[in-house]
């Protein structure tokens, strides 16, 4: 076969095929170039879905009109010049390859006026064919118009979806962008209808653009972080772990403002609410990952969804043990809007049981305590831990028990209004959290095979545990290689040593290859303690007495996690006087 050189139409065209994949790719570059263009406002005008129209206005820096023809010439770009640029970049856009493609494809417009000129400028392309740069009126920015895309590619518009989907797809996209960027203005219109119009305010608080994009009770049950170390920083929301979703829909990461997909960093994420999310749920989140642009290679993906970490065993530990320490401080009792000086003040506080809640002095209270549960001097075995009893009355957190319902729920008055307590699942927490507490003061005891055991694993991870022998030893492994394909075992984890470590070897070894770490045996440990605790913990009607229930609501408000049973399922909840005298129709 003859070798021939592709016409430049038809190398837009295969190029399309990578970096437009529907109405909403196009949105996405088109968006992308004027934010890079330093725009304060953008107006986005779309027919059926976008596949009719595509009109993207900005009051960007614009395009001078000598520069219009290279603007939809192929890797031309005004954002580097060098392989160092390539190395650093900090704009959106970089390949210079978003707007040939579209205009291959498409009916295309471009009208623009440079700051730094008195008369805007137009170009058109339809598919393909360039036309001549001409005068036209235009204030300052540049306005992009795509019409019928794929006309000239049946093949890819069958591909298209319904109207109300491919609008729905740029819908979302505009919500992560405007998640990322609470300073700009979007302005969005569908067929001739305003539908969608972000605020930009560079004094908006971040927090109100939450609530605006994914509702209320999102950002009701969203938990601010901002942790830096190790050269990186990790700031934004997670939702409490109460807040999931059935699938992963709202979960937003951007690393240095660009909004990606990372499989290691999700990886982090389900890692940190392993421990405290409900079987099969999926967390919420939006999340900002900022480092060194040297250390992250955004040059990966042809619609650039992903990105390449130089140090990608550092970024995903950094992420899983940042929202690990935030979510346990989950405590029941803690409001999701509270300061960390707030919640730690909780966790250090040694509450009062009040004479006016319970009709009890501090001394009477004190010998019940001795009494049910043991302290020294008594001969009964703990059930729940005594905590301190001041002489002050503060009111705690989660309030003072006044009853128990059918032997099951607690019942107890707050500052402001009424707590109920699963009483089973909370005192599961406690236990639990103690269990692992023991554990991790003592650390993994390996336990030896009195026979070897030999284990079949693919060369790859063969290789893997060669490389990875410190890291396994410090897991509980004693394992050497012993073939192309084959590892001999010698010691595991002593709390483990009934369960199939074979199988979890070869899980952990996975883990170590896609993630560079692994919580497979943590996990197999923490799920044979949360078995143990759950065993062990205080049985539905079981009648307690008052002074157990309030040692119980004390335990829970110094506890990590409370606010979740080991399996995810909520532990309290709160009822304010404003909305029980709502259910009595009060005031009405």
């Amino acid at each position: 076969m003859t070798i021939r050189q592709l016409p430049d139409t038809l190398i837009n065209q295969i190029a399309a095929g990578e970096v437009v994949e529907r109405p909403a790719s196009v949105v996405k570059e088109l968006v992308e170039n004027a934010l890079d263009a330093g725009a304060g406002r953008i107006d986005i005008d779309l027919e059926e879905g976008g596949v009719r129209l595509i009109r993207v206005r900005d009051d960007g820096d614009g395009i001078a009109a000598e520069d219009l023809p290279l603007a939809i010439a192929r890797h031309a770009t005004s954002k580097i010049t060098s392989l160092d640029d390539l190395e650093s970049v900090a704009t959106l856009g970089f390949r210079g390859e978003a707007l040939p493609s579209i205009a291959s494809v498409s009916r295309f417009a471009l009208v623009s006026r440079h700051g730094s000129s008195e008369h805007g400028a137009t170009l058109q392309v339809d598919g393909g064919r360039i036309g001549t740069v001409g005068p036209k009126t235009h204030p300052r920015g540049t306005t992009v118009e795509v019409r019928d895309l794929f006309f000239n590619v049946p093949a890819r518009r069958k591909f298209l979806r319904a109207e109300r989907t491919e609008l729905g797809h740029i819908e979302e996209w505009l919500r992560s962008l405007a998640l990322a960027r609470p300073d700009v203005e979007l302005r969005v219109s569908h067929n001739g209808k305003p539908s969608r119009r972000y605020r930009g305010d560079a004094a908006l608080a971040s927090a109100e653009r939450l609530v605006e994009t994914l509702g209320e009770e999102f950002g009701s049950n969203a938990l601010r972080i901002d942790h830096s170390g190790a050269g990186l920083r990790l700031h934004g929301w997670i939702a409490r772990p109460v807040y999931n979703r059935a699938s992963a829909d709202q979960q937003y990461l951007y690393v240095n403002g660009r909004g990606i997909r990372d499989r290691s960093v999700a990886h982090a994420v389900k890692q940190a609410y392993a421990d405290v999310l409900f079987h099969g749920r999926q967390p919420a989140y939006v999340l900002f990952l900022e480092l060194d642009p040297r250390s992250v290679d955004v040059n990966v993906h042809p619609a650039k969804h992903e990105v390449r970490f130089r140090e990608a065993r550092l970024v995903h530990d950094f992420v899983y043990r940042t929202l690990q320490e935030a979510l346990a401080d989950t405590r029941a009792g803690v409001a999701p809007d509270a300061t960390s000086a707030a919640q730690a003040q909780h966790s250090r506080a040694a509450w009062a049981i009040p004479q006016s809640n319970l009709a009890l002095r501090v001394d009477e209270v004190r010998s019940g305590y001795a009494a049910l549960y043991g302290v020294p001097g008594g001969g009964s075995t703990p059930v729940l831990d005594v905590p301190k009893v001041a002489d002050d009355v503060a009111i705690p957190p989660l309030g003072y028990a006044i009853a128990q319902l059918h032997g099951v729920h607690i019942l107890a008055e707050s500052a402001d209004g009424l707590i109920v307590v699963d009483m089973h699942a909370a005192h599961e927490r406690i236990g639990y959290e103690k269990l692992k507490a023991a554990h991790d003061s003592v650390g993994v005891r390996v336990q030896p095979l009195l026979v070897p055991q030999s284990v079949a694993v693919s060369e790859r991870d063969a290789d893997c545990a060669e490389r990875e022998a410190r890291t396994l030893a410090l897991l509980g492994f004693d394992v050497s290689r012993a073939g192309v394909q084959s590892l001999l075992l010698r010691g595991v984890p002593a709390l483990l040593a009934d369960a199939d470590v074979a199988t979890l070897l070869r899980d952990v070894l996975g883990d170590l290859r896609e993630h560079g770490g692994s919580r497979r045996v943590d996990d197999a440990r923490d799920g044979l303690l949360s078995t143990m605790a759950c065993h062990a913990a205080v049985r539905a009607h079981r009648r307690l007495s008052l002074p157990e229930m309030n040692a119980l609501l004390r335990e829970m408000e110094t506890t990590l996690r409370s606010g979740q049973c080991n399996h995810g399922r909520p532990t309290w909840a709160h009822f304010t006087l404003a909305e029980i005298d709502a259910w009595f129709l009060r005031g009405r």
